[in-house]
């Protein structure tokens, strides 16, 4: 038996380690440090908003008090002088009445009860004022406790977010201890390189995140995720969906980074859109003028686009066209990745093919192509290679007739020259797109004017993948109209060997 020797360069490994746990610390650190920050802000809002409202509930109880006293003491005022005054007159009249009663004449008389009931209509009316008054006062005093529940409520609220605090200074220290207890793993690591053998530590340092799961500057791990979780179950979905609604930018972001973390799990995708946060997303994608805004709606909205029903649903809300527009207006190849990504998820639905080309979907994937930017690359290959799946299943079952859209809008000058990308991803997703792209006749003539067919001759002999590579080949084989190509490739790479 022969036994082949690896040397291993354990010292670029280490230093490799080292340097993924300088980038992970820092990482930790600068989040810690924002996550202070959003803490104190919120805090202070809450403070000052508390004093706001007692001083401005204070300064009009107080004014509504003293103009409702004002009036009740002008009323009793008034109307003690009034009852003096029919006192009076009554006395003076019973007077009269007494000394000059045989005198007095049938029709005084009946003016004087005239009078009489007059003056008692008067104080039946302002007895009437009276009780005016006082249901005022009582309401006044309502009004006061009605607003001092609310004092109470602010109180207590603010009390909770103080408590809530505390809960998520101990989430912090929970991972403070388990990078600490990562360093060490790394520190036994380095040791056993040192010795010569190297070992995967349980619970290192590999980490496989799937397509945009988290925000880049929120990827730390599965420690930062429980967090994120059990803070989102503590606060409720809705009060973080409120804040992306909030005047304040960076709540805005920081809400926004939440609900992209969580959007992650399908078991949080459904709850996200059932709770509006989907409509939410895409209205911020609409109306935000700010592009770190856009990127991480972009990331949220193609994390929940991961299902059909989801990306359904994007699509019937408009979703398809937002996103075409945040790719024409971003500049930042970070935003065009996300954007990229969440249309690459969306074209791996054949039943959104027309959309996606009516609302500018091919439009703003070409236009991202010519971004120089390898994580951009990456994604627009993905996204062809979805469209080519989607069609040519389509052409199968005869729904879709002549030739590909990829080709019609453009992109096959880009699949060509991009087929020997030294992007594997990238490699893999135009390979797999040229396989199905072949498949139809309807494309041949486009395909070998195009160079496209030299480029699957390779495929078929080259990659690396061996599903792609037999893939290649009976697609070749299976077109009559490629044969004088494939032929005149072989031959010109006989005449090359020769040479």
């Amino acid at each position: 038996m022969v036994k082949l020797k690896q040397k291993i360069d354990y010292k670029s490994l280490c230093r490799r380690l080292d340097i993924e746990l300088d980038k992970l610390t820092m990482e930790y650190q600068r989040q810690q440090k924002e996550f202070h920050e959003d803490i104190e802000g919120f805090t202070t809002e809450g403070q000052h908003q508390i004093s706001e409202t007692q001083k401005g509930y204070s300064d009009s109880l107080e004014k509504e008090r003293m103009k409702y006293q004002k009036n009740y003491k002008e009323s009793i005022k008034v109307l003690e002088e009034k009852v003096m005054e029919n006192k009076k007159k009554y006395e003076d009249f019973c007077m009269t009445s007494t000394g000059e009663m045989a005198i007095v004449p049938a029709e005084e008389v009946v003016i004087l009860k005239k009078i009489l009931q007059k003056e008692t209509l008067i104080r039946n009316a302002t007895e009437g004022e009276l009780n005016h008054l006082k249901n005022q006062m009582e309401e006044m005093k309502m009004s006061e406790a009605s607003r001092e529940s609310d004092i109470s409520k602010l109180r207590k609220m603010l009390e909770d977010e103080a408590h809530q605090k505390e809960k998520l200074k101990g989430e912090i220290a929970r991972l403070q201890s388990q990078l600490l207890q990562l360093g060490s793993e790394v520190g036994k690591t380095k040791q056993k390189i040192r010795r010569g053998g190297f070992e995967k530590v349980a619970g290192g340092l590999d980490y496989f995140p799937p397509f945009l799961v988290k925000h880049p500057q929120q990827a730390s791990g599965n420690g930062e995720e429980a967090s994120v979780a059990k803070l989102c179950e503590h606060g409720g979905l809705q009060k973080i969906l409120s804040l992306l609604e909030a005047e304040n930018a960076d709540a805005q972001i920081h809400a926004v980074k939440i609900i992209a973390n969580l959007a992650c799990e399908e078991r949080n995708q459904k709850k996200i859109v059932e709770a509006g946060g989907l409509t939410s997303l895409l209205t911020l994608l609409k109306n935000s003028k700010d592009e770190t805004t856009h990127r991480i709606a972009a990331s949220a909205i193609a994390n929940l686009a991961m299902n059909e029903t989801n990306q359904d649903l994007i699509a019937a809300q408009g979703g398809i066209y937002l996103l075409s527009m945040t790719a024409a207006n971003a500049e930042d190849p970070q935003t065009l990745r996300m954007v990229a990504g969440a249309i690459a998820n969306l074209f791996g639905n054949d039943k959104l093919q027309i959309k996606i080309r009516d609302e500018g979907g091919m439009k703003a994937l070409l236009g991202m192509a010519r971004c120089k930017h390898p994580d951009v690359h990456t994604q627009v290959a993905r996204a062809i290679a979805n469209f080519a799946k989607c069609e040519s299943k389509a052409s199968i079952q005869g729904r879709k007739v002549g030739r590909s859209s990829l080709i019609v809008d453009g992109l096959l000058p880009w699949i060509v020259q991009n087929a020997s990308n030294e992007v594997s991803l990238v490699r893999r997703d135009i390979e797999i797109a040229l396989c199905h792209l072949a498949k139809h006749e309807a494309n041949a003539r486009d395909m070998i004017s195009g160079g496209a067919i030299g480029e699957l001759v390779r495929v078929s002999r080259n990659c690396s993948r061996v599903d792609i590579r037999i893939l290649a080949r009976e697609t070749l084989i299976s077109n009559p109209a490629f044969q004088p190509e494939i032929r005149r490739s072989v031959e010109t790479q006989r005449s090359s060997s020769s040479f």
